[in-house]
């Protein structure tokens, strides 16, 4: 059984060894309990078999090869893969140029629990290389200079307008978001991932590389998980600053929690993800397990709801994720029109942010985050991109929800910034 010092220098030690391989994958609970997590850490390195596809066939394509190797496989969903579940399309610009899916079977996968190292895959003794591994550590040189695609009054103007199609009947809810980005921009993408997950420690955090793109991610939010024969998801819809007063803050946490505003946004998705939950699930077996759960972050309070459901055994694991893909955490309501005035409003692709990336197990369990909360790095074009956004009603404030986009993106400006 290792301390707790020699467990947080053998993660560091595991992501730099892993950061070796052009493809690597590190998911990282950062000490917060649940009743679904696996592991405590995980890190997949190295490319025993891929695919990577664009909208069209993707999750037909993730299945075959699934079923081919029945094996440990991790990658990730690009939001835009929504085109190939309804008829959608996505034209806006998109600086990062990630694949739509990709996914990989990794040559050495090490997974940690209970204080214990465990090789999952691996035909070398990996962990006592990963022990000895040394490694420079590599700072960002300057800072980096952000960009918004949208000014303030162009926020607010569209959200305005947003509501205007609530008041129609058009939509109930809908998750706009704006992107942050940065072109010419040079990062160490491990320390920057470090520093991230120092500043905002979350249960879904990762790290991910495939050649030489990046996703650095302090994600709060679960998507969607498989235990056993049990599907479970955990939509985050409500947030609040902290403060650092105990006093004032315990007081923000009560207020979020008795909040009309954000108990209508959150059970508005709720409503939606059981509803989603239903194409997979033995009938009658949808139950919302926890209603307006309030857990707190070291930036924020956070609404989060459980909804869970048994599946049906004739459903492939991959359905199960299709079939509720994209979170409607990340849409809004209903689903289909919501995400047809995300194209019409937003003005960049979202690509990776708002989708997903995790793993399936040889036996079909799987766990995968929301990409949230996270920076997008392409090293060769050397263009970064982060996207904030909130759920619109019509209770909606515009200069408030613009606040909060600040909010939520302090954390990644805080670590871009040096």
């Amino acid at each position: 059984m290792k301390t707790s010092q020699n467990i947080s220098d053998f993660k560091r030690k595991a992501l730099h060894w892993a950061n070796q391989f052009e493809v690597c994958c590190f998911l990282d609970s950062n000490d917060y309990k649940d009743a679904y997590s696996a592991y405590d850490f995980i890190i997949a390195a190295g490319v025993g078999n891929e695919l990577k596809c664009s909208s069209g066939n993707g999750f037909d394509q993730l299945k075959s090869f699934y079923d081919v190797h029945t094996q440990w496989v991790f990658g990730y969903f690009s939001y835009d893969l929504k085109n190939e579940i309804e008829t959608l399309q996505s034209h806006h610009p998109d600086g990062l140029n990630f694949a739509d899916l990709y996914f990989f079977v990794p040559r050495y996968l090490i997974a940690f629990k209970d204080g214990k190292a465990e090789v999952l895959l691996g035909d070398r003794p990996v962990l006592e290389e990963i022990e000895s591994f040394t490694f420079d550590v590599k700072k960002q040189s300057e800072t980096t200079q952000i960009l918004t695609r949208l000014s303030k009054d162009q926020y607010i103007d569209k959200v305005e307008a947003l509501r205007n199609h609530i008041q129609r009947g058009d939509i109930y809810e809908i998750n706009f978001c704006q992107e942050f980005f940065a072109e010419n921009a040079e990062i160490e993408p491990v320390h920057t991932f470090e520093v991230l997950n120092q500043v905002s420690p979350t249960p879904f955090a990762g790290y991910f590389k495939v050649y030489g793109k990046y996703i650095l991610s302090a994600t709060p939010e679960r998507f969607l998980c498989k235990r056993g024969s049990r599907l479970i998801t955990q939509p985050i819809k409500g947030t609040a600053k902290r403060s650092s007063d105990p006093e004032k803050d315990i007081a923000i946490k009560v207020q979020l929690r008795n909040s009309i505003k954000e108990q209508a946004e959150n059970v508005m998705i709720v409503d939606l993800v059981r509803h989603d939950l239903t194409k997979s699930a033995v009938k009658g077996s949808v139950t919302v397990d926890e209603l307006f759960g309030i857990y707190s972050f070291p930036q924020v309070h956070q609404m989060i709801s459980t909804i869970s459901c048994e599946l049906n055994p004739e459903i492939h694991c991959v359905d199960a994720i299709k079939n509720t893909f994209p979170m409607g955490s990340m849409t809004g309501a209903p689903k289909v029109k919501a995400m047809k005035l995300i194209e019409e409003y937003e003005v960049t692709k979202r690509g990776i942010y708002s989708g997903s990336f995790g793993y399936i197990t040889p036996d079909g369990d799987f766990d995968f985050n929301v990409v949230i909360r996270s920076i997008l790095y392409n090293a060769e074009s050397k263009y970064l991109s982060f996207q904030v956004g909130g759920a619109i009603t019509y209770q909606s404030d515009a200069f408030l929800e613009y606040e909060e986009c600040l909010l939520k993106a302090s954390a990644i400006l805080k670590v871009l910034a040096g």
